[in-house]
């Protein structure tokens, strides 16, 4: 195993520019990933890592070697790709011994790594069948069987679970983080959905726009956004925006104006910038309250089971959505006041810049 370091990396296709100087440091054995809209680059960047895709200025290492110019194959990674990329006329376990071969690998050595694989992936009944003979999730476990066998420095896995249904999602999501607690092998995993960032990575590299917003726990990422794009694309339902009219200080914290109520937040004033500023409050920070600050009508309920979600009207139209217990006897059409934790709310500048309580 080995770190992974990259260096002011930047990709163009001609004027068009994909990625500019992004610059990382991924520590052996971590599961991180590049989590952001389509067109971000997040897969660009994975396939510059393994070698699919030219760098055109920086450089990348893995371990002490640099690797951005040598081939695919002497950089020592496996790539899983989204669509399986399996030889359908080959059984399962000829696909598995396929790289291992073309290299000269012993036989031996390919039936013991196979076996190991298929056994860790529970597809050892599966390996004499042919691709079209399995599900979606056999399939894609065979994928990665057929990078395990390689053991490589760093599994490199391009949304490989985005043809599966939702249930199969979940199962195999629970099964590759748990392959990971076993290998102990750097994985790097590019996904759009926040829920498979959420609970797979051990740091998440939110990216837009061809740049790196923010690389961080996913708590951190969560809790402590560094700009409004973050905020806003990490968690579910998403962060409430409201303009800020005013601007106080009480006790060197931030006071605002907002959604037509005055809000005490741990922000510190020192430091805000003069300009435009909004107000940032996540569902599960804004709770109801029988004195909150902010109060409003219920336009709709959403009623999860652990939780229940409220579409809330304020009194001066703005809609925001906040969180009520499980068990919530609220009803649409309902008065309700809502508070906002001071601890859990955020200021953003006219450029998206972060402001955190301490």
């Amino acid at each position: 195993m080995a770190d992974i370091v990259l260096s002011e990396v930047s990709k163009s296709y001609g004027a068009v520019s994909v990625l500019e100087s992004v610059s990382m440091h991924i520590k052996s054995g971590e599961f991180i990933v590049f989590l952001g809209p389509s067109g971000c680059g997040k897969s660009t960047l994975l396939r510059m890592i393994a070698g699919l895709e030219e760098v055109n200025d920086g450089e990348i290492r893995i371990g002490e070697r640099r690797v951005d110019q040598l081939p695919p194959g002497q950089r020592g990674v496996a790539m899983v790709f989204q669509n399986y990329a399996l030889y359908p006329h080959m059984t399962v376990r000829e696909n598995m011994s396929f790289g291992l071969q073309n290299v000269g690998t012993d036989k031996a050595e390919i039936g013991r790594r196979v076996d190991e694989a298929a056994r860790m992936l529970e597809i050892t009944a599966l390996l004499e069948r042919r691709p079209a003979q399995l599900s979606g999730g056999q399939r894609q476990r065979v994928a990665i069987g057929r990078a395990i066998v390689r053991e490589p420095a760093a599994f490199l896995l391009d949304e490989p679970l985005s043809n599966l249904d939702a249930s199969l999602r979940v199962r195999t999501r629970v099964e590759l983080a748990q392959l990971h607690q076993r290998l102990k092998t750097t994985m790097i995993f590019v996904t759009h959905d926040q829920i498979e960032a959420m609970t797979l990575a051990d740091r998440i590299v939110v990216m837009n726009n061809r740049r790196i917003e923010q690389i961080g726990t996913p708590m951190e990422v969560y809790s402590r956004p560094a700009s409004r794009f973050v905020a806003a694309f990490v968690g579910s339902p998403a962060m409430n925006f409201l303009p800020v009219t005013a601007l106080a200080e009480q006790n060197g914290r931030a006071v605002v104006t907002t959604g037509g109520s005055v809000i005490a937040t741990n922000i510190p004033s020192a430091g805000l910038p003069d300009g435009a500023l909004t107000f940032g409050v996540r569902p599960d920070a804004l709770r109801v309250a029988a004195n909150g600050s902010f109060t409003g009508t219920i336009e709709l309920v959403e009623r999860l089971g652990d939780r229940t979600l409220l579409h809330v009207r304020l009194r001066d139209g703005t809609l925001v959505v906040a969180e009520d217990v499980g068990k919530s006897l609220l009803q649409t059409g309902a008065p309700v006041s809502l508070a906002a934790d001071s601890d859990g709310t955020h200021l953003f500048d006219a450029d998206g810049v972060a402001y955190h309580a301490d």
